[in-house]
């Protein structure tokens, strides 16, 4: 039986270096069968997961030999902490693998929205010459709002600053002397959504955040503001921002994450039609480079954590 289990997908050469090490099984498709899962866990020391797969109690039950969870990728919110804790089992994101992919993701679909020519592709092919109508807007100048500004926010942070844009942020829980305070502005999140014409979230989802970007939130922003959220399916009310969507009363939106992972056609039917509305599945934080990054940093974690190398 298998060592280390690995339930969603991870470059093939990390897996490669936690086999030569450890009897290592990798099954991308064990997030979809948990039943599956469930028989693999018995001898298993270690599990490498993704956001789909839930360590829950009943997973980490199954699991008696576990010593570490390795999350490629930083969110917990799939992973019970709590449950891992009271077992001993050691829960390794891999903070700061990512940041980059997640900060060039949010600045390319605030240009996408801003300029708003690259969506109409279809109308220029047909032989329309609509000049006039995709006279879009400039980033240099706009004012990025951050709500929440860890890691992945100040990356976002540095690389609009360079652009030209001025940045205001709200996260209570980072320090007033930290040094990201000196390219961007500390202001109350009422402020970020009235002040901004990109709108970038980058918290966690808890029970505060649910839907914290609600119908009432969205009628604050600027008419002809965008919204991204590369961060946490829930964070948004999806129905209410693609009422405001298509009532035009926001210029547009990005969505990589999710309430309902994979979106499904019946939860995504309430996006149909919206034309300044980019849809993603959750790939903000997956290029090659960071997948590489994210795989080989869990790889060395987890045989740290099993008193191995490679």
């Amino acid at each position: 039986m298998a060592h280390i289990v690995i339930t969603e997908f991870m470059d093939e050469a990390a897996v490669a270096r936690l086999a030569r090490v450890h009897d290592t099984l990798y099954d991308p498709t064990l997030v979809d069968d948990p039943a599956a899962l469930h028989g693999h866990l018995t001898a298993a020391r270690a599990l490498i997961v993704r956001n789909r797969t839930q360590v829950r109690e009943t997973l980490l039950g199954m699991g008696p030999k576990l010593k570490v969870v390795g999350r490629l990728g930083v969110g917990l919110d799939n992973i019970d902490v709590g449950a891992c804790k009271a077992r001993s089992i050691k829960v390794i994101p891999a903070t700061g693998a990512n940041d980059l992919s997640v900060a060039e993701y949010v600045i390319t679909t605030a240009l996408m929205l801003l300029r708003g020519a690259y969506l109409r592709s279809a109308e220029v092919a047909s032989g329309a010459w609509p000049r006039q109508s995709m006279m879009g807007r400039e980033l240099a100048g706009k004012t990025i709002g951050l709500v929440g500004y860890g890691s992945i926010a100040r990356e976002v942070a540095w690389r609009a600053h360079m652009m030209g844009m001025q940045i205001v942020a709200y996260d209570p829980y980072l320090m007033a002397d930290h040094p990201g305070w000196q390219i961007a502005r500390n202001v109350s999140l009422d402020a970020v959504l009235e002040l901004s014409d990109v709108v970038s979230l980058h918290t966690p989802l808890t029970e505060a955040t649910r839907r914290m970007i609600n119908a009432e939130a969205l009628a604050s922003m600027k008419k002809d503001a965008i919204l991204i959220n590369a961060a946490r399916g829930g964070i948004v009310d999806e129905a209410a921002l693609a009422e405001a969507l298509r009532a035009g009363k926001l210029g547009g939106a990005a969505l990589d994450v999710f309430e309902t992972e994979p979106l499904t056609a019946e939860a995504g039917e309430k996006f149909t039609g919206l034309a300044n509305l980019v849809l993603t599945p959750h790939v903000a934080g997956v290029t090659r480079e960071s997948n590489e990054r994210v795989s080989h940093l869990i790889a060395e974690k987890v045989l740290e954590a099993l008193g191995s190398k490679a």
